[in-house]
């Protein structure tokens, strides 16, 4: 696998605080693949977030970015390859209209005119929002606002994108709205996703994950592998999806399945051959 990220030995403190937020981190993010990071409130996530578009610099250790060493000098250059969706899309918003909004970014790119029709058109096609072109960003729904802020930063063409607690403040279907939709994108245009999330349901969308906690690296691996972990996550303040929990409460009342589940249809699978075997 062709590496996109490298974080090395990485060391960060704020100035107000005696403790580090993040504390000798080392991992990878490697092309195309979506990458979960979660952790509870201070594990030092959002931390490494600002890290990877260049908002922070490491006090200590390396974060390459497609060979690029992030320094106040590559900045700039850093921020051309990475995008970043924010938890609140009302904060995001600048144009009158969802095209406005899209050709924001653009324009301030020195972007043709032409050139930005047909970006602006195409990231709002991939979003699934080109009906809504003239719209005013207030009227929409949660979810479709988080897509709008999505398209803006694909117009843009980075390599990467990173969702800052991008789902935290939607609903349910806003959430699988947004989430249904990064996983097209990456699949169709090879974009490397990374996810900042607290939630472990969205981070079962994701190819891998890593746990942070206390500003370390806890564990990575699937999103399987690290489902098996249960109690452990739980003591790390993180809630254990639905399905996994269902399960665990089915396995104590005798009945037969597996260790965990990432959805709620493969429980509901299992459950119905389970009770077909009766």
């Amino acid at each position: 696998m062709t590496e996109r990220i490298s974080i090395e030995n990485v060391s960060y403190r704020y100035n107000d605080q005696e403790g580090y937020a993040l504390n000798d981190i080392s991992l990878n993010v490697y092309d195309s693949e979506w990458l979960a990071i979660v952790g509870h409130n201070g594990s030092g996530k959002s931390t490494l977030a600002k890290m990877l578009n260049g908002l922070l610099f490491p006090e200590e250790g390396i974060v390459t970015i497609d060979g690029i060493s992030l320094t106040e000098e590559s900045v700039w250059d850093i921020r051309a390859k990475v995008g970043m969706v924010f938890q609140n899309p009302d904060n995001q918003f600048v144009g009158t209209t969802v095209e406005d909004d899209v050709a924001f970014g653009l324009e301030n790119h020195g972007i043709a005119q032409d050139v930005m029709a047909d970006r602006v058109l195409g990231a709002l096609k991939l979003v699934n929002m080109s009906d809504f072109l003239n719209q005013e960003p207030h009227h929409l729904s949660g979810g479709q606002k988080q897509r709008v802020a999505i398209a803006g930063v694909v117009a843009l063409r980075p390599d990467i994108i990173i969702l800052d607690e991008a789902t935290s403040m939607l609903d349910p279907q806003g959430r699988q709205e947004v989430l249904s939709t990064i996983r097209e994108l990456k699949e169709n245009s090879r974009l490397t996703v990374i996810s900042i999330t607290h939630d472990l349901e969205e981070a079962a969308k994701a190819d891998r994950m890593v746990v942070l906690n206390k500003g370390e690296v806890f564990k990575e691996g699937t999103p399987l592998e690290i489902f098996k972990l249960d109690e452990e996550l739980t003591a790390l303040g993180l809630d254990i999806p639905f399905p996994g929990r269902m399960a665990k409460a089915l396995r104590n009342k005798g009945i037969s399945l597996a260790d965990t589940y990432l959805t709620q249809e493969e429980l509901v699978r299992d459950l119905w051959t389970y009770h077909s075997k009766k």
